[in-house]
């Protein structure tokens, strides 16, 4: 998961340099330098009590942009003669510029401060912003590395700053699946720790060691209000696997960071947030979140995060079984995760090209993504991620017919993870992959297992999943009546929650079993089959209520696309109006 990066405000902001000056000086001052991101006090003569009776008041003067703050902060370090006092003023002014979309330019003002003379606290603050540009323009690794630095140069002069710094590097290290590279005790900040301990455990592999000091920093970032510290809060959460909370906790840091204007937190907001919703099978809600998230990491040039929110867009349009669009989003994290050592983006890619190779029951091809990313060795997954890709490997190894040392290896390993972690999909997921492996007295023990843990952790999409892989059992196995009946529930279950590859996988299973399409289905289903992913994503938006310009927003393209595919669907269905459609979807996901 990418940084909380707050630079250009909040608590963990650069201080200015007028903030620096001794209490003293600034109190004989009487016209002291403006705090970036406000105007300089009005002259004797200017303010509110010079203006003639009866005249308008003025209105209050637009905050300056990150930009034009940049240019002034940098004019302003043009101007300072003690080096010090330069280089605070130039890593406040790279603050801004990269708030402005602009990293390349705070890049090199961050390593002209780093040259001059000054003392620890100033090139320390600069080597913490220029680790965390790192980590969202450059290699993590050597981010990491950074950040690391910037925590040893501030650890007696800043603890509150080199703690900042070691959670950043504990972050960098974590987006590229490596243990965090050590950092010194900060004197001072208490308990604060628990989170580098807690991710750093977790990076080792070591979930149960973990557990305490991530539910610590879960509780500290619930009662607080500091966007970075509830964003932290949100990682920890889902490191343990309570996406529920760190959904609650992504959306609340997200809320507090666009109030407070902290641009560069928006969109680590939303990708946690879009994160989160993919954990929790909602990849409707993900994939809004994390379009709006690409807009904000391109406009502030953070091109690490954009390859993160590739990788949901990837596993999004996966679950859908939409084998163009995962493509197309996994080639764009590739484009960075390979370069920059992205390795949780760049797994969590080929996770998504693995599940659309399952959607299309390609399950040899599927079992050759997914192997070398679990098993031990060069070329392993990131950590997290390799648990929950485990089910998806060894339903692609049984299918496929491949030896099953492999996925049983995998399933030990698996089920010592589902012990210890909070992820609601765990016990399902396990009982479905001791199905798969089980012979055939004890398969249908423990689907029904697995399909009651489904109706305790609510996700459409794994339970359709599970009812489809145990119908295809159920056929093997001889049982015709049993497995059309678990393949129907499948399919209900796929179309409600638009995955169209698999529901046509149901189908192709049910042909396979003598059931005509549509057979047995509830009515509508078999209409709905005629339309694409997207034709149905805009029906069901338009079904709810919406506009046209409101389902144009939430998927982000144009009203008049929409337009389009609506007539198409219209066309399909052979209806007429938005109440017919409204009638027919009704139909097709009622109970049955």
């Amino acid at each position: 998961m990418p940084l909380p990066l707050a630079p250009e405000n909040g608590p963990h902001r650069v201080p200015s340099a007028a903030a620096d000056r001794p209490r003293d000086d600034r109190a004989r001052d009487p016209h002291p330098p403006a705090q970036p991101g406000t105007r300089p006090a009005a002259q004797p003569g200017t303010g509110p009590a010079a203006r003639r009776p009866g005249s308008p008041a003025p209105r209050p003067a637009p905050p300056l942009s990150p930009a034009v703050l940049g240019s002034a902060l940098r004019r302003a370090a043009a101007g300072a003669h003690a080096q010090a006092l330069r280089a605070r003023l130039l890593t406040e002014a790279a603050g801004r510029s990269w708030a402005a979309g602009r990293p390349d330019r705070a890049r090199a003002m961050l390593e002209r401060a780093l040259r001059l003379r000054a003392g620890d606290a100033a090139r320390g603050r600069a080597m913490l912003l220029l680790g965390s540009l790192q980590a969202q323009t450059g290699v993590v690794t050597d981010a990491a590395e950074s950040l690391a630095h910037a925590a040893r140069l501030l650890h007696r002069c800043e603890p509150v700053t080199a703690r900042e710094a070691a959670c950043r590097a504990t972050e960098a290290a974590w987006a590229s699946g490596t243990v965090p590279p050590p950092t010194p005790a900060s004197p001072g900040t208490g308990g604060a720790d628990d989170y580098v301990l807690g991710v750093a455990l977790a990076a080792e592999g070591r979930l149960e060691a973990a557990l305490e000091p991530l539910r610590r920093e879960v509780a500290r970032g619930r009662a607080g209000r500091d966007p970075a510290g509830l964003m932290r809060a949100a990682v920890a959460a889902v490191i343990l696997g309570e996406v529920a909370e760190s959904r609650v906790l992504a959306a609340h840091a997200l809320a507090t960071a666009r109030l407070l204007g902290m641009r560069l937190l928006e969109a680590n907001g939303l990708e946690l947030l879009a994160y989160a919703e993919l954990r929790s099978g909602r990849h409707g809600a993900a994939r809004t979140h994390a379009v709006e998230g690409l807009r904000a990491a391109r406009r502030t040039g953070q091109r690490n995060m954009a390859a993160h929110l590739h990788a949901i867009l990837a596993m999004a349009a996966a679950m859908d079984g939409d084998p163009e669009t995962t493509a197309r989003h996994a080639a764009a994290t590739a484009g960075y995760a390979g370069p920059h050592g992205l390795r949780a983006a760049d797994t969590l890619a080929a996770w998504a090209l693995a599940r659309c190779d399952l959607a299309r029951g390609r399950w040899d091809e599927a079992a050759a993504r997914l192997e070398p990313l679990i098993r031990p060795g060069p070329g392993q997954g990131h950590p997290a991620l390799r648990m929950l890709a485990t089910p998806c490997l060894i339903e692609a190894v049984v299918l496929s017919g491949r030896p099953r040392r492999t996925a049983q290896s995998a399933l030990a390993v698996y089920s010592r993870w589902a012990d210890v972690t909070a992820d609601p999909q765990a016990p399902a997921q396990l009982a479905r992959c001791r199905a798969l492996l089980a012979g055939p007295e004890d398969s249908t023990r423990l689907f029904d297992r697995a399909l009651a843990a489904h109706r305790r952790a609510d996700s459409d999409f794994e339970r359709s999943r599970t009812q489809l892989l145990h119908g295809m059992l159920l056929r093997r196995h001889r049982r015709p009546g049993a497995a059309r009946a678990a393949l129907r529930d499948a399919l209900v279950g796929f179309e409600r929650c638009g995955a169209q590859a698999w529901a046509e996988r149901v189908r192709a299973e049910l042909r396979v079993g003598g059931e005509a399409p549509g057979e047995g289905s509830p009515p509508g289903l078999s209409r709905l089959a005629g339309l694409t992913p997207q034709q149905l994503r805009i029906a069901r938006h338009v079904a709810e209520g919406a506009t046209n310009r409101e389902v144009a927003a939430r998927l982000a393209v144009s009203p008049r696309t929409v337009d389009h595919h609506l007539r198409n669907v219209f066309s399909t269905l052979g209806i007429r109006s938005r109440v017919e459609l409204t009638r027919l979807l009704t139909t097709a996901d009622a109970p049955h």
